[in-house]
C-alpha cells in the first residue's frame, strides 16, 4: 500500500485537498441556508416544529437516489455535488439552530428590547451567540457527514477522493483495487478528523467566554 501511496502522491494530495474544499465550501453554504430558515422559523413553535421534522425525514434520503434526481437538472459533476452535499449538510445544522434559539432564555431577550435594542441587534448581540455552541454542535455533525457524502458524490463524477473508492470496487479482484479502496477510505477519516480539529477551534474562538463549557 506505501508503494502505491507514494506512487500516487501528487493525485491523493490534489484529490484530498478538492474533497475538503468542497465539504467546506457546502458546510459553509449550509451553515448560511440554516441559520437564516431557522431565524425566520423559531418564533413559531408549529413551523419550528415542522422544520425539525423535514430535517428529520431529509436525512432518511439516500444519497444515491437524491444523486440520481438532480443529474437531469444540474447534469454530472461539480454542480449535482455541491447540491447533495449542501442538501445533506443543512438539514443537521438547521435542527440544532431551531433548537438552539428556542433554548435562549426569553427573559434576557425581553431585558434586551427593554433596554432599547431592536430585533435584530437583539438577534445579533444575544440570541445567536448564546445559541452558538448548539449550532456548532451541528455544524460538526453535519461536517462529519458532509464528508461522507461527498465521496459519494464520486459517482456522479464529483472531485475528491471518492473517486479512489468507486476505482477500487469497480475492480474488485484486480491489481491495486484494495489499495485503491483503502486509501480513499482511511483519507476521508484523516481529513473529517482534521475538519473535526479545526471546527473545534473555531468553537473555542467563536464561543462568548461566559458561555463556553
Amino acid at each position: 500500500m506505501w508503494d502505491y501511496i507514494t506512487e500516487r502522491q501528487s493525485q491523493l494530495l490534489y484529490q484530498g485537498y478538492q474533497h475538503l474544499s468542497l465539504v467546506i465550501q457546502c458546510v459553509v453554504l449550509a451553515t448560511v441556508i440554516a441559520v437564516v430558515l431557522a431565524v425566520l422559523v423559531h418564533r413559531n413553535p408549529k413551523i419550528a416544529s415542522a422544520a425539525e421534522g423535514i430535517s428529520a425525514v431529509g436525512l432518511t434520503i439516500p444519497s444515491f437516489a437524491l444523486l440520481g434526481l438532480l443529474i437531469p437538472l444540474a447534469g454530472i459533476g461539480t454542480a449535482t455535488s455541491v447540491v447533495a452535499v449542501t442538501f445533506y449538510a443543512t438539514l443537521p445544522i438547521l435542527r440544532n439552530a431551531v433548537v438552539g434559539l428556542a433554548g435562549v432564555d426569553a427573559t434576557l431577550v425581553e431585558s434586551a428590547r427593554g433596554m432599547g435594542m431592536g430585533r435584530l441587534r437583539t438577534l445579533v448581540r444575544i440570541e445567536l451567540p448564546l445559541a452558538w455552541p448548539v449550532i456548532l454542535a451541528g455544524v460538526r455533525v453535519s461536517a462529519q457527514m458532509s464528508m461522507g457524502i461527498a465521496a459519494i458524490a464520486a459517482y456522479v463524477l464529483g472531485p475528491g477522493l471518492g473517486s479512489f473508492i468507486f476505482t477500487g470496487l469497480t475492480q474488485i479482484g484486480g491489481a491495486n483495487a484494495l489499495n485503491s479502496a483503502l486509501v480513499g477510505t482511511l483519507g476521508v477519516v484523516l481529513l473529517a478528523l482534521v475538519l473535526d480539529a479545526l471546527l473545534l477551534g473555531v468553537g473555542r474562538l467563536t464561543t462568548p467566554r461566559g458561555i463556553r463549557v
